[in-house]
């Protein structure tokens, strides 16, 4: 299928992914059903969270709510197809980007040696103009980018694992500057499933009137249209 002003699609012709994020849920809203999509073509991604969302909840303690969030996501990487979830034990809001997370990160893509890197939108805002997005997003994403290409120089890091420069993207999901998209429409569901499953981080964030399934609607409709499908995600793609 032809781009539609602009949206191309991704490509689809890998096997093995690796998203790295921040926090558990943030996949979950917006990215999952792309998941599922891959998934049920028979390709293999694991997950990555910096943090344990120990920080997510006001009114549960770290220490209690980090395993709870874990928790959570494990379920809801089950629901899109995803069985590898790791935890990488990060400060949750705190996340700073220098040397140390580029190790971190390093050693990730090369012992789960991807094709496509996952990760979250870290521009500035959400809509290139004033929803701000978030510290930990932006550092994660930098780190991110920086962290695959020092995965390709085995003079970086050389106690992190042998060098991996199979990376042939890195995919940032929700970013305002998007230029590429995938069709959701069978999975869009799904979706919405692996979103619910965060209960208990949703109810903490005390918005009495969230819909999962019209939220996620809200951006996925727009991006099905650019895309000539009914629903979508976007990502903003970087050739390595």
């Amino acid at each position: 299928m032809n781009a539609v002003e602009g949206l191309e699609p991704v490509v689809e012709d890998w096997q093995k992914a690796l998203a790295v994020v921040a926090h558990p849920d943030d996949l979950e809203f917006g990215t999952a059903a792309a998941i599922a999509r891959w998934t049920a073509q028979g390709k293999e991604i694991v997950y990555c969270m910096l943090t344990s969302g120990e920080a997510g909840i006001d009114g549960v303690a770290p220490a209690e709510c980090g395993p709870l969030r874990e928790a959570e996501q494990i379920e809801s990487a089950r629901i899109v197809g995803v069985s590898a979830v790791e935890f990488l034990g990060q400060p949750d809001g705190t996340i700073e980007y220098g040397v140390p997370l580029r190790r971190v990160i390093t050693e990730v893509i090369r012992r789960h040696q991807p094709e496509i890197v996952i990760t979250n939108n870290f521009r500035d805002t959400w809509d290139g103009a004033t929803t701000l997005n978030q510290a930990d997003h932006m550092n994660t994403g930098h780190a991110t980018l920086d962290a695959v290409r020092d995965a390709a120089n085995r003079w970086i890091f050389p106690d992190a694992g042998e060098k991996w420069g199979g990376v042939r993207q890195v995919w940032a999901g929700g970013s305002p500057g998007s230029k590429h998209g995938v069709d959701t429409t069978d999975t869009f569901d799904i979706g919405v499933q692996s979103l619910k499953a965060h209960k208990a981080y949703i109810d903490g964030l005390n918005w009495p009137h969230f819909d999962p399934e019209e939220f996620l609607e809200g951006a996925s409709r727009p991006t099905g249209t650019l895309l000539g499908t009914k629903y979508g995600a976007r990502f903003e793609v970087f050739d390595m």
